[in-house]
């Protein structure tokens, strides 16, 4: 992810922010600064989806992030993904995926979570087809409720 990226970045994060938490370009770079991984998926030129991703002793305040800190010594967690709906069935969600679980290969496991309450049903079933599996559940700050996944690698 370059600065050329950010406001596509933006526009896709707030495209999917029902799924996501909200997002603007101070947050991206801060976010960018302490990230692991922060990549976009280009297609003919146009930015078709981003991830971020974290590993261990990130500066990174998520709680969602902090739930997995406090369970696992080593892992990578996935915090965002978002594909442009204009790009979707493609398989590019999948191809991020395989790229983040490669390079997250060395700590062991990818961990990430999805909205169970009320429930991403998609994005649940994308996962469980990956591989990944329940290790706990976390109630947001807006009160709804997550699933947290965990893949061993």
């Amino acid at each position: 992810m370059t600065d050329d990226d950010i406001a596509a970045v933006l526009r896709l994060n707030s495209d999917s922010v029902w799924a996501l938490s909200p997002l603007d370009a101070d947050k991206l770079e801060a976010y960018r600064t302490a990230a692991a991984f922060a990549l976009v998926c280009a297609v003919d030129g146009a930015v078709a989806a981003f991830t971020i991703a974290y590993a261990p002793g990130a500066a990174y305040g998520s709680i969602n992030y902090q739930w997995h800190a406090e369970r696992f010594d080593d892992f990578v967690y996935l915090d965002r993904i978002a594909v442009d709906p204009a790009f979707r069935r493609r398989g590019i969600a999948g191809a991020i995926y395989d790229v983040v679980e490669a390079a997250a290969k060395p700590h062991g496991r990818m961990v990430c979570e999805v909205y169970s309450n009320p429930p991403n049903t998609g994005s649940l079933a994308f996962h469980e087809a990956r591989g990944y599996r329940e290790v706990g559940h976390l109630v947001q700050a807006n009160g709804s409720t997550t699933v947290m996944l965990e893949k061993a690698l």
